[in-house]
């Protein structure tokens, strides 16, 4: 259980990671800072060859020449360099530019503050740290030829070192064109050996562990990431990943035709965006509807991330063999009432109809995350002593609030749910009626922490006794809004019920705040969200009719997931990586900046 949840948080963890790389500020603002840093610098250096006026005058010319310059070639770089390049666009390349900008000033300030002779030298160390800059950014992350990838590295810094060789002449400072010609030729060496060395380093932890170029895994997670193209990352997990066969359980209610289905994979809905299985909760959903012509909901099953799909070619797999099994008999027709069991730390709900067991757990108001699957093993032993012939287990995945103690919160589930078993089985049967409506609210996004599922409310009346299932298309939700969404219900004549999140990834990597995705209700406002769970709700309850149930569990054989030793690699990987580069960068940017001093006071 520790180690598996650890694996989710760490697999959490390297996505916001990796997402975080890319984030940037707009473009106008990227132009603005772009501005104001050229302008300071360009004063700064000219006020250190000329005095008074003249200084102003010349920092101002430095500074529009240095922005102008970069303004050019970074279009030019864009549209003719990087122009089929699907990760730089103009704020991109532009964005590139001003971190350059960053570095190189910090060389000429020191260059001035140690002895006016030494300015030149640093100015050529600060455009040698630029070049080598771009050259590990550029082969890090874009998809053009080595050839436009050199191109695009050294026209930057070779543009923009022109104005200050104009002031240089201006001020009459001493130095020799023919000596800043050979060390751009030694520098140009240096930097694309030293920019090869550290990359080839990187690549080899890659290697060693997973046999692909670590650079090459980074390159499609920000195809993916940027433009959305999920099939470069997927390849890479249909290559790594291992067989599986998986299962998913289905309840059907019918009355005079299909009435509803609840549909719970044993399959987890990640690992983020639109990779593997993180749409499968929705798009589940949406091909059973079209299917059936009823409504469909998708709760979470009892499984982690090690139970990823590798690609949404797997997830089809699956989809389509749910459609294909989804028409079996329908004949068990009384249910039990709904019963809840709590001791403090864990709830189990349960309702039985036919020989069907229908579970979910739930830690909230503590942090109820992924559980493992024994646990559905165990309870699914307990259901076989009462010769229930079906049992259908959903995480109810509906709080955050902190950590908490999983092997204490395992124990306390096995023993809630194995009283709440024998509870609902000592109950009387009766027949029954189901009404189910689904709403998508419009003003809800991805962004949001709403997935396209939206939300789904299936109500059961079982003699006087009303309970609603909530299903909610997003990634947990916040302490106490599954409180508030109960005691709402009870206001419209809904005596009990239980709130679920699919636990969709669709919503994981596409905002970037301190867990890499929205809860349902962290930006979501609550009272909009009961609105559209009440007219959920009420749609439903208008919708009641006496139905039959069944329960089918459907397997998929040779399904590739992601799988628990991949789990882990990938999480082992970006941090062997991360630990790679900070040992090297110094021993060889140190190397690379003592021969290109070298060749300074020497050459």
């Amino acid at each position: 259980m520790t180690t598996e949840n650890s694996l989710t948080h760490s697999m959490d963890e390297a996505v916001k990671h990796y997402s975080s790389l890319f984030k940037l500020p707009s473009y106008r603002k990227v132009i603005s800072f772009l501005v104001l840093v050229c302008m300071i610098w360009g004063l700064v250096f000219a006020i250190l060859l000329f005095p008074g006026l003249e200084g102003l005058v010349n920092g101002l010319f430095l500074g529009a020449s240095l922005f102008l310059t970069n303004l050019l070639v970074d279009y030019f770089t864009n549209t003719i360099l990087l122009r089929r390049d699907p990760i730089y666009d103009l704020r991109r390349t532009t964005a590139l530019s001003l971190y350059c900008w960053v570095f190189w000033p910090i060389f000429i300030v020191v260059g001035a503050f140690v002895d006016g002779s030494w300015l030149v030298r640093f100015l050529l160390l600060g455009f040698s740290t630029v070049l080598i800059l771009r050259l590990i950014v550029l082969n890090s992350t874009s998809f053009a030829d080595y050839k436009r990838l050199l191109s695009a590295s050294v026209l930057q810094p070779f543009s923009c070192i022109v104005p200050f060789l104009f002031i240089l002449t201006r001020a009459d400072f001493p130095f020799e064109f023919y000596y800043i010609l050979l060390f751009f030729i030694f520098s140009l060496i240096v930097s694309v050996a030293s920019s090869f060395f550290f990359i080839f380093s990187l690549n080899s932890v890659g290697k060693q562990m997973l046999g692909f170029p670590s650079i090459s895994l980074f390159k499609a997670f920000l195809l993916n990431w940027i433009v959305n193209l999920n099939a470069p990352f997927e390849e890479f997990l249909e290559k790594l990943g291992e067989r599986q066969t998986v299962e998913v359980s289905l309840i059907k209610f019918n009355s005079s035709k299909p009435k509803a289905f609840i549909v719970t994979p044993s399959i987890h809905p990640g690992p983020f965006k639109n990779i593997g299985s993180s749409l499968l909760p929705s798009q589940l959903k949406t091909t059973l509807e079209k299917k059936v012509n009823c409504v469909v909901c998708v709760p979470h099953g009892l499984f982690g991330h090690e139970f990823d799909l590798a690609s949404q070619i797997q997830g089809q797999k699956v989809i389509n063999n749910v459609v294909k099994n989804a028409d079996f008999e329908v004949h068990e027709a009384e249910a039990t009432p709904f019963v809840k069991t709590s001791n403090g730390l864990a709830t189990v709900c349960c309702q039985i109809f036919g020989g069907c067991a229908f579970l979910s757990f739930t830690l909230a108001p503590k942090t109820t995350e992924d559980f493992p699957p024994e646990l559905g093993l165990f309870i699914r032993q307990e259901a076989e002593k009462y010769g229930l012939n079906c049992c259908v287990i959903v995480n109810a995945h509906n709080s955050l609030d902190g950590t908490v103690n999983m092997q204490e919160a395992l124990d306390a589930l096995k023993a809630v749910a194995t009283t709440c078993l024998q509870k609902a089985f000592s109950q009387e049967r009766v027949p029954f009626e189901v009404g189910a409506a689904t709403v998508i609210p419009e003003e809800f996004s991805l962004k949001d922490g709403m997935g396209p599922g939206g939300i789904t409310v299936v109500v059961v009346k079982v003699g006087a006794q009303k309970t609603a299932y909530v299903v909610i298309d997003g990634n947990n939700m916040v302490a106490g809004l599954r409180e508030k969404i109960l005691s709402a219900l009870q206001l419209l004549g809904i005596n009990e019920g239980e709130v679920f999140t699919t636990d969709t990834h669709s919503v994981n990597a596409v905002v970037l705040n301190k867990r890499g995705y929205h809860p349902v209700g962290e930006v979501i406002d609550h009272e909009d969200l009961i609105g559209h769970i009440k007219e959920a709700a009420i749609a439903a309850l208008s919708d009641l009719e006496q139905v039959k149930a069944a329960c089918r569990r459907i397997t998929v054989s040779d399904v590739t997931v992601i799988g628990e030793n991949l789990l882990e690699k990938l999480c082992v990987l970006i941090d062997k990586t991360i630990q790679r580069a900070k040992k090297i960068v110094v021993p060889v940017f140190a190397t690379s900046g003592l021969l290109l001093m070298l060749f300074l006071l020497y050459a």
